[in-house]
């Protein structure tokens, strides 16, 4: 039985063995800092084998900062960390698909990396604007942990997160530490998308072209969809010469063909096309005209019979000299269409006269959902969905300003208790450009939850079964600030209350619409790892720390940690559904009717293994020290390979 590794992916490892399938010769052998040799990248190799000519020095053209490679190492680097679940602080647990995750959003899409890889069709984040006083998550850029810490400021002397800290325009790393900060976590971010997945950014001025730049690099320039200007308040009194009054939401895509879902027509609208005739040839004065020279066609040379007159196409020199003498003649014109789809046409719809005075006209009409096509000898109408392209100026209309994102607050928590939040109309427009289904959304900077909102306000909207998935730092609120006096201590308070009161008012307002509306939520909190140093340091662990390799799981972790723990090291998601039973004192989970069965009784009945083996489970997990001895596990291993040999069985 082999053991759970309890370790997010090392992403350096990974990109070694991609590059080694490309490219062989490129990959050698290195002593790590450890003083182990494993793989390593000749980079003067590879440099060889991918350009015909160096790209090294100043002549290079690249977007650096102090502190990058720092960040794109941080990104690559594991963690032991994972998602302990929190039934208690949930919604409808049981039945939910959508997810509520407390936490440093770069070990939450760490801890994501494998549970959800490839499966996340849109991501929104709005990421602190860097104005100088916003928190700046506590990364190691470029030094040691402890060294950084204390020089950063991003620690306290107890060496609790100082969430006060101010990154300051006067310090020399100012943008530099917001890049690294941004430049981690989109890295992380796009290996989460789908292949036609989305990702949506706000930002202001002061780094819109840093987050262009790294965004750029990150997905690629092909990548890069758009710069949407979006309205923050209208036009007021100010000092400034210039008022201010948008900001931007930068779209990237994952590959160049992303799936977006356009603006539709309305189904019953159309416009009025040219008239229905068409000139063949002008006449100038006292010149004949020869007939034949026109090519006029036999087919659209006939009269037409509406409301009691007759109207002709006209195409004669005869006809000329009687409308020039005052007569009512046939114009120098030829019918468009047809009598066959003229007749088909004008008893559909298609056709319309308008009169003016004494005169009349034909026109055309284009709908926006429907034309004639032929089939064969005979004609038919053919329905369908037109669509327009999706304006760069759709988000300058007041709805999606900053006044409507506080008037949601105040109408949903009854208070306006979170600054700079988004109106629900963003994130619903949004989501309805590059959501559907069952689609999942991803918010890393997830505030006030207005992302989570939109998604069910949406849901109820067109009855699909778009999953949310919100992560937040559990940052405090000051006492002075309206979160505090309305009773919420950190922002995850404020999120949760929200997506609550929000699905309440959803349901509330159409109960019909909202019949299987999920408005429910699954809470998991970031904490260290429910395994002990030795499980991971076995070198370091001292002799006097013995007695404890009776089990090498945490006295205070519950069932329900190791079970969640072991869906991430499984890569499965954190949204499936479980059950459980009672079997000789002993609780047997089971996820997703199998895909998962686990048992963690320290003192592990025959009985149990016996009963999960014969419900053939795709994967199996057992506390190691569940076994009384080597011969216990050996017996239960021989067991699954009797019963159920394809089971991926595993201890912990």
């Amino acid at each position: 039985m082999d053991k759970l590794k309890f370790e997010t992916p090392d992403l350096v490892d990974e990109n070694i063995e991609k590059i080694g399938a490309l490219f062989p010769s490129a990959v050698t052998e290195i002593r790590g800092s450890d003083g182990r040799v494993k793989k390593g990248i000749n980079f003067a190799v590879l440099r060889q084998l991918l350009s015909h000519d160096a790209a090294d020095g100043d002549e290079c053209y690249t977007f650096t900062w102090v502190g990058k490679k720092a960040a794109m190492a941080e990104a690559a680097r594991p963690i032991t960390k994972t998602l302990r679940p929190v039934p208690e602080e949930s919604r409808s647990w049981d039945t939910t698909k959508n997810l509520y995750l407390e936490g440093d959003n770069l070990e939450v899409l760490k801890l994501l990396q494998e549970s959800y890889l490839g499966k996340v069709k849109m991501i929104y984040i709005d990421p602190p604007y860097n104005k100088g006083k916003d928190f700046i998550y506590p990364d190691r850029f470029q030094m040691d942990q402890p060294e950084y810490d204390i020089c950063s400021g991003y620690f306290d002397e107890d060496g609790n997160i100082n969430y006060a800290r101010e990154n300051s325009t006067q310090s020399g790393k100012y943008h530099s530490d917001w890049c690294s900060m941004i430049y981690s976590r989109l890295a992380l971010a796009r290996t989460l998308l789908k292949e036609d997945g989305v990702i949506f950014i706000s930002i202001d001025d002061s780094e819109l072209s840093d987050l262009l730049q790294i965004g750029q690099e990150l997905f690629g320039n092909e990548c890069y969809l758009a710069c949407f200007p979006r309205v923050t308040k209208r036009a007021g009194k100010t000092t400034q010469a210039i008022a201010n009054n948008h900001d931007y939401v930068l779209a990237f895509s994952k590959t160049t063909n992303p799936t977006l879902y356009l603006p539709s027509h309305t189904d019953d609208g159309f416009r009025f096309e040219d008239e229905f005739v068409q000139e063949r040839g002008k006449y100038k004065l006292n010149q004949t005209l020869d007939y034949d020279s026109l090519q006029y066609s036999a087919s659209l040379d006939y009269p037409i019979e509406i409301e009691g007159e007759t109207f002709y196409p006209g195409q004669s020199y005869e006809n000329y000299l009687q409308r020039k003498a005052g007569h009512h003649a046939r114009a120098d014109w030829a019918w468009r269409w047809s009598k066959e789809l003229f007749e088909f046409g004008y008893q559909n719809g298609f056709i319309v006269v308008k009169k003016y005075g004494d005169h009349a006209r034909i026109y055309t009409k284009t709908y926006q959902n429907a034309r004639i096509v032929k089939n064969g000898s005979s004609f038919e109408i053919e329905y369908f969905q037109r669509h327009k392209a999706i304006s760069t100026l759709e988000l300058l209309e007041n709805k999606f300003s900053n006044d409507n994102a506080k008037k949601n607050l105040v109408e949903t928590l009854q208070s306006s208790v979170f600054d700079y939040s988004k109106p629900v109309s963003l994130l619903y427009t949004l989501c309805q450009f590059a959501t559907t289904g069952d689609d999942i959304v991803l918010d890393f900077f997830s505030g006030s939850a207005t992302t989570a909102h939109a998604v069910m306000q949406l849901n109820a909207q067109d009855g699909g079964h778009r999953r949310f998935i919100m992560v937040q730092l559990p940052t405090p609120c000051g006492e002075k600030t309206e979160a505090f006096k309305a009773g919420f201590q950190n922002i995850c308070q404020i999120g949760k209350a929200r997506i609550r009161r929000a699905g309440d008012r959803i349901v509330q307002a159409d109960p019909a619409a909202a019949q299987d509306l999920d408005i429910g939520f699954r809470v998991f909190r970031v904490d260290e790892s429910n395994m002990k140093p030795v499980y991971f340091q076995p070198e370091e662990y001292t002799q006097e720390g013995i007695l404890d390799l009776v089990s090498n799981i945490k006295e205070d972790r519950t069932d329900l940690d190791l079970l969640y723990a072991c869906l991430l090291d499984f890569g499965m998601g954190l949204d499936l559904p479980h059950s459980s039973i009672q079997l000789e004192g002993c609780t047997v989970h089971c996820v997703d009717g199998g895909a998962l069965m686990a048992c963690f009784c320290p003192n592990l009945p025959p009985r149990v293994v016996e009963y999960i083996a014969q419900q053939h489970p795709v994967r199996a997990v057992f506390r190691d020290s569940a076994f009384s001895s080597d011969a216990a596990k050996i017996n239960g291993a021989e067991l699954f390979n009797y019963i159920s040999p394809d089971t991926k069985v595993r201890v912990l």
